[in-house]
């Protein structure tokens, strides 16, 4: 049996409609850059240009008047800000998952959601940027977070998690965007062959680095996509791992707990994945890739978000275990009190309903293959983990060791339009990201083709060519169960 042959012991379905030629693989990437927007990419890119004027309305507002116009108050000096940052963090770390491990581990079914992973990831870090930026109250000045001499004579303080925040995020965003482009360039040269135009031959055929699939381009382009995978393997735990670090190096009740770096890594995955099923259901549905993007890749990212949602459900019951087993009474009052019956319970609810309950309905193979749930669910999954950083980091600081210095936050009109703004910015890039950008590795796709198998002629001249159910023809467009 070739390499390229799905089992169906293992309810295994092919990972390309089955009757598809490599040209047609070809056509329906590269025509989503080459035609005109459907309407559905314009009605979600005028919305999301909507949002992108609100934030920029809402940043340039809070630079004139200064960080009093969020709700930020007493003893919560951090609330949406690091909340969104945090959040924002974690659906960044997907791409590395998807793109680097899984590429190590030779899983081929990546091959259909990973370039999605890796340009969210970039869009992510950017949007994730955007608030540490602002938060400091005077933003140009931010270039004192960097260890070069100033006026002053000032210099960093190492010790600080949050400057390792600069550098864990700085250099995850390096990585991400380095890896992004190398996987891009075979594909860029593709449409800059098929350009009909002076100026879109130009364009392409400048990014592509004068890029021609010979021999010797094929093995530099594989070592080096290799060589940045395992760069960027480590970067999936010690980015979000360095985040934690800021609360869990702190000795405030909720946060002085040394479960945190598996916890917020846990959680990233999560929440990461949860946005490239959402995005990829979205381009899915608007750009015709049923060939390309098929329920096996669904299917699967469903289950991985499963076993996600119950690592991250078994840290939420260790966070009371390690409460209770402490003895210490501020820990226990924080976790088996103040969360779940203090005044941001109903974060908490939400949190542990979106995150823990809701995708246990993956359970269910009708449930895991059912597009429109996946739609919800992947949703409901985001906001949960949204609330899932605001009830670590708000709910633990409004109530500290004394309870006269408890305050409450209220969000302000401006820290709601910040948010929503740096989601307009976040799907802004990436519909641009989709209409001019193969938004599907068409080489890695190709590659898991039975038209790649070098043996697959060999094999048919040998009379071991693979047998196809009776009746049909993969030719005829046979489509086996989930391949649709």
């Amino acid at each position: 049996m070739a390499y390229w042959e799905p089992l169906p012991e293992l309810d295994e379905a092919p990972l390309v409609q089955p009757g598809s030629s490599l040209r047609d693989v070809t056509h329906d990437i590269a025509r989503v850059t080459e035609n005109k927007a459907p309407r559905g990419w314009w009605i979600c890119f005028l919305l999301a240009s909507t949002f992108t004027g609100v934030f920029v309305f809402c940043v340039g507002y809070l630079f004139w008047r200064g960080i009093g116009v969020w709700g930020n108050t007493s003893p919560v000096y951090w609330a949406w800000d690091i909340t969104n940052f945090v959040w924002w963090v974690g659906i960044g770390h997907a791409g590395t998952l998807i793109s680097a491990i899984l590429f190590i581990f030779r899983q081929r079914w990546r091959t259909a959601i990973n370039r999605f992973a890796e340009a969210m990831t970039i869009f992510a870090v950017i949007c994730a940027l955007i608030f540490p930026s602002i938060h400091v109250g005077r933003p140009w000045l931010l270039y004192y977070v960097l260890p070069f001499p100033n006026q002053m004579t000032v210099w960093p303080n190492f010790k600080s998690p949050l400057l390792w925040d600069v550098f864990a995020v700085g250099t995850y965003f390096t990585v991400s965007l380095l890896f992004w482009f190398t996987g891009l360039i075979p594909d860029l040269a593709t449409l800059r062959d098929r350009s009909t135009t002076k100026w879109r031959q130009r364009i392409y055929g400048f990014l592509a680095l004068g890029w021609r699939g010979s021999n010797r381009h094929w093995q530099h382009y594989e070592r080096a996509y290799l060589i940045l995978a395992a760069i960027s393997t480590p970067l999936v735990l010690s980015v979000h791992s360095v985040v934690s670090m800021d609360f869990a190096t702190s000795v405030i009740p909720g946060w002085h707990t040394t479960i945190f770096p598996p916890y917020f890594v846990a959680g990233a995955i999560f929440s990461g994945f949860a946005m490239v099923e959402t995005v990829l259901l979205i381009a899915r549905t608007v750009f015709k890739l049923h060939r390309v993007v098929l329920m096996r890749h669904l299917e699967l990212m469903n289950k991985f978000l499963l076993l996600t949602s119950l690592l991250v459900g078994y840290a939420y019951a260790m966070e009371f275990f390690i409460a209770w087993y402490s003895g210490n009474q501020y820990e226990m009052a924080h976790f088996l009190k103040n969360r779940p019956t203090g005044p941001y319970w109903w974060a908490w609810a939400w949190m542990v309903g979106c995150n823990v309950v809701v995708p246990q309905l993956y359970w269910s193979k009708r449930m895991r293959t059912n597009l429109a749930v996946m739609f919800v669910v992947s949703i409901l999954i985001n906001i949960g983990m949204w609330f899932e950083r605001f009830v670590i980091i708000v709910s633990s600081l409004n109530r500290d060791f004394l309870p006269s210095a408890w305050g409450q936050f209220r969000p302000t009109i401006i820290d709601v339009g910040t948010f929503m703004g740096t989601i307009g910015v976040f799907f802004t890039l990436f519909l641009l990201f989709m209409r001019w950008l193969p938004m599907v590795a068409m080489a890695e796709v190709k590659g898991t083709m039975p038209q790649a198998d070098p043996h697959r002629h060999a094999e048919r001249e040998a009379g071991h060519e693979p047998a196809k159910p009776a009746g049909q023809s993969v030719e005829a467009g046979f489509l086996p169960q989930g391949a649709e």
